[in-house]
């Protein structure tokens, strides 16, 4: 038993007075006249124990009186070591997609904040945070309405970073117990919970509100399978954890439906669906399914706009066959000029300036090629077999150290292609072993700090360079290299023809850090906005001479198809998706001794660990009682 002020329990030193009452009192003595005596020793005898017994029994009376009353005031009571601590509570609560799924009940997230509104102690103050949120310090009528009005997200913190987050909401008092609430569905992709191993002295406690199994269907991805000049072949891949062999597909253009089939999943729980579209018409797409598990991956946007071509320019006297092949009319504004008649003001203009083999640069055209590139435009310069180094150098110095240096006479094979590079990157579906690569003549030796993309057999570099600027080591033509007859060559160019203008994809996933340019010329104080039917923003721009780069970071938060827009006009879309992570719906394994399948059974196991028994009222009871018996020993007891 433990005492609220213990140090009254000095009062007990008080039941030395009516020890000392008791034992000290002075007796006077009454003359009673008798005319008889012959009984008079009888009384006296009896008189004597009738009067002791009632001193013993109101001495040891107004000894429990006394201690009764100092028991009250001391306030004794019985509670766990950690009820008696000042307590710091902090909760963490889930509000990403995951947490969203249908259960037996309705809406997993709605429930649990419903939950927690119901059995949090209405005087308790706390701290929560949720991947968007901030609650500090305060008590749930504070803050009841926000919780309602709480709606799932894309962001999702991980576990460290929660727990770094969650720590930063304590105090600095080191008697206080400091207590992390983590509230979620702990999918897999949220980390490792060994972080909990070092805590420094906060303690954790998980909570996962349901161990239903939440079945779900998502549209993971849609891309196009192969496109004509008539029609568009448009996949989209589903997938689903539920035990449906078939489920409809719908298609639609700006909310009109166009198309719509069945999905019908493998052994993988896998589906491909094809629509075939008009190629020719701009599609403001969505495909839609009806599921009850998460809602947010139920739909998947995507857009096909009219294409801004990209224009190439090749410049030399070697033939340019290979290259008009590659930069078809659908998608490229492909031109070539020699050099003696080119038009230098024309290069400006360009998206890619593709270098022929010419035996000497100009510095007119390596100033021109330089501005270029600083404008976001791209070259590609391929050697000549006998070419003028210093001029070569004079361009390519200032491109990631790049430096042509003596021509090597030896035969020797292209033999290795770096698959990460951007122009092979998703290229080849697997590990290329049976390839039969080119070679080539003659090639330049030269020191690079570029990125390399091909490469000799003796790991000599081939083809190097980033979006701005490529630098081949050799001549491509016929009478130097069969890298012409290469099926490498068709990947290559027409990636760089395609990085030199980064045109918006069919769509995107919020929150990466996504970069188009638009072929437009911006005047003074203009801008572009991007917006749909709810939404409007302003996003990050860079003003170039031809054209504006527009780079996508932390908005738009939400799924749809947006306008790009200049001076009131539709440029064109753009489409984003959230992450398909959160349909995973793989989940951790939380430890026995620190997590609830409930907040209703947290809150009751909180409660219990926090109770304290007090016992004052009970002696208060007993010091009344002791009153009563003295007031009954008193009357009754002669």
């Amino acid at each position: 038993m433990q005492f609220k002020y213990p140090e009254l329990l000095w009062g007990l030193l008080l039941l030395l007075i009516p020890i000392l009452i008791h034992l000290f009192q002075l007796r006077r003595f009454k003359k009673t006249p008798f005319t008889n005596v012959k009984f008079l020793k009888q009384v006296v005898s009896e008189s004597r124990k009738s009067s002791t017994l009632k001193k013993w029994l109101l001495l040891f009376t107004r000894m429990g009186l006394l201690a009764a009353l100092v028991f009250t005031f001391a306030q004794p009571f019985i509670a766990n070591e950690t009820a008696l601590k000042e307590k710091e509570t902090v909760f963490y609560l889930d509000d990403s997609f995951s947490m969203n799924g249908q259960i037996n009940n309705g809406s997993l997230f709605k429930n649990t904040i419903q939950d927690f509104i119901e059995n949090i102690p209405s005087d308790q103050k706390f701290t929560l945070f949720t991947n968007k949120q901030v609650f500090k310090d305060v008590d749930i009528k504070d803050i009841q309405n926000e919780l309602l009005n709480l709606s799932v997200g894309s962001e999702q913190l991980g576990i460290s970073e929660i727990i770094l987050k969650g720590k930063t909401y304590f105090t600095n008092n080191a008697a206080a117990q400091k207590n992390l609430v983590l509230i979620s569905d702990f999918q897999k992709r949220m980390g490792d919970l060994s972080v909990i191993d070092s805590t420094n002295g906060v303690n954790i406690q998980f909570i996962k509100p349901t161990n239903d199994i939440i079945t779900n269907t998502a549209i993971d991805t849609v891309f196009i399978a192969e496109r004509n000049n008539d029609n568009v072949e448009l996949v989209a891949q589903i997938s689903t954890n539920s035990k449906e062999q078939t489920i409809p597909v719908s298609l639609f253009n700006n909310n009109k439906l166009i198309a719509k089939t069945a999905a019908n999943f493998d052994g993988n729980k896998k589906a491909d669906v094809r629509f075939t579209i008009n190629a020719n018409e701009i599609i403001l797409g969505k495909v839609a399914i009806m599921d009850t598990g998460l809602d947010y991956d139920n739909q998947f946007y995507f857009n096909i706009d009219e294409k801004s071509k990209i224009k190439v320019l090749a410049i030399g006297t070697t033939s340019a066959d290979y290259l008009n092949r590659i930069y078809t009319n659908d998608e490229f504004n492909f031109t070539s000029s020699t050099l003696a008649q080119l038009n230098y003001s024309t290069i400006e203009n360009q998206d890619l300036v593709i270098l022929n083999e010419i035996t000497n640069l100009p510095t007119s055209l390596i100033t021109a090629l330089k501005s270029l590139s600083t404008n976001s435009g791209s070259f590609v310069l391929i050697p000549a077999v006998n070419g003028d180094t210093t001029s070569y150098n004079q361009l390519s110095t200032t491109f990631n150290q790049t430096q042509f240096s003596n021509i090597m006479e030896q035969e020797i094979s292209i033999a290795n292609v770096k698959t990460a590079h951007p122009l092979f990157e998703n290229v080849f579906d697997k590990k290329v072993t049976d390839f039969q690569f080119p070679s080539v003549q003659k090639r330049y030796k030269f020191n690079t700090k570029a990125p390399v993309a091909l490469s000799f057999q003796n790991n000599e570099p081939f083809l190097v360079g980033t979006q701005n600027g490529y630098f081949f080591s050799a001549a491509i033509s016929s009478e130097n290299s069969n890298f012409k007859n290469s099926p490498l060559i068709v990947p290559a160019f027409y990636n760089m023809g395609m990085n030199s203008l980064k045109l918006p994809p069919l769509y995107a996933i919020n929150g990466s850090n996504l970069e188009i340019e638009l072929p437009i010329t911006l005047q003074q104080d203009d801008i572009i906005k991007i917006a749909n039917a709810t939404n409007e923003f302003i996003p990050q721009q860079r003003v170039l001479p031809k054209k504006v780069q527009v780079t996508f970071i932390e908005n738009p938060k939400e799924a749809g198809i947006y306008k790009i827009i200049h001076n009131e006009n539709t440029i064109r879309h753009i489409s984003f998706n959230n992450d398909r992570k959160e349909s995973e719906l793989l989940y951790t394994t939380l430890p026995e001794n620190n997590s609830n399948t409930s907040v209703l059974n947290f809150f009751l196991e909180s409660q219990n660990n926090n109770t304290i028994n007090e016992f004052w009222k009970w002696f208060a009871i007993l010091a009344l009682a002791f009153v009563l018996i003295e007031t009954v020993l008193q009357k009754f007891l002669k």
